[in-house]
């Protein structure tokens, strides 16, 4: 079976699965078949695997520079996106309660592009964990890290071919600030004098819990006052964000609650590091946070 008569059949399935396609983007980059994407997602996971099995006996590499401009290039993406996503929202009047996809006009077109934008940003994010490899900090690829990264693109895949403005705008904007501040982040921490004045790392891991919950409450208001937009995306939606909600409050307690706990009980001890709060110009909790876990 060549890979014409594949996609046909896979789509055939998919559509009589999923119902009829939105025709708005048809022909657009990676939509039109869902093999492209599903195989992106299985070389990103093999590489997951081998990768760090490649690096084992290599020296790490810096990437510091590469690492600059990669952060500082997904920031502005994510500020282009939050600011053309809160627009297009403005110019449609948009409902917060429940927002269908074919009320809107030219506002649902913009929102359109802008999301396919998002959904590609899930495909540059992949350069997160390969950086991680690269400079051998595999503990940093942690089960929440390969997840979500693996998931964002294939349930973004499935949003633009379905419902790919309306309702769906409101998580993608949010999440597209929280990824201001945190890419920022990454960026400027990537320069070592700066990572003492670096202040909102904790904050992030915050913001994406809120972000998470509000996105959760608007669905449900979706659900509570229906417009239109398929029930079954917002089901689906709330029982990710419970998912997300679950994961990352692990993560917050495993990174900063009983690091906190270790760190109060090494100041009682009389830790010189703990009580000074600096070890070569970096905090011992930046030290710690920027070789611990992350999460996108």
């Amino acid at each position: 079976m060549d890979m014409e008569m594949f996609n046909h059949r896979l789509n055939v399935y998919i559509d009589s699965w999923m119902g009829p396609r939105d025709p708005r983007v048809r022909g657009w980059l990676l939509l039109d078949h869902y093999p492209p994407t599903l195989a992106l997602t299985v070389m990103y996971l093999l590489i997951v695997w081998l990768g760090p099995k490649y690096m084992r006996t290599r020296q790490p590499f810096s990437c510091r520079r590469v690492l600059v401009v990669y952060n500082v290039g997904l920031t502005l993406l994510s500020l282009y996106m939050f600011c053309e996503l809160v627009n297009g929202m403005w110019q449609g009047n948009y409902n917060f309660l429940c927002q269908d996809t074919h009320s809107a006009g030219e506002a649902d077109t913009r929102i359109i592009n802008v999301l396919w934008w998002y959904y590609f940003s899930k495909l540059i994010e992949f350069m997160d964990t390969f950086f991680f490899i690269l400079r051998k900090n595999t503990h940093q690829i942690t089960f929440l890290h390969v997840y979500h990264h693996a998931t964002m693109l294939n349930i973004w895949w499935f949003v633009m071919n379905w419902v790919p403005c309306g309702h769906s705008y409101f998580g993608a904007s949010l999440n597209s600030f929280i990824h201001v501040l945190m890419y920022s982040y990454y960026g400027l921490s990537a320069i070592p004098a700066l990572r003492p004045y670096l202040w909102w790392k904790k904050y992030i891991t915050q913001g994406q819990l809120i972000q998470f919950v509000l996105t959760m409450a608007q669905t449900g208001c979706a659900v509570v006052w229906p417009c239109g937009f398929p029930d079954g995306w917002l089901y689906f939606q709330i029982g990710y964000m419970v998912i997300l909600i679950t994961l990352f409050s692990n993560f917050y307690v495993q990174t900063y609650q009983k690091q906190g706990a270790f760190r109060r009980r090494e100041y009682q001890n009389g830790s010189t590091e703990a009580m000074n709060g600096y070890s070569n110009g970096v905090s011992s909790t930046e030290d710690k946070a920027h070789g611990k876990l992350r999460v996108d």
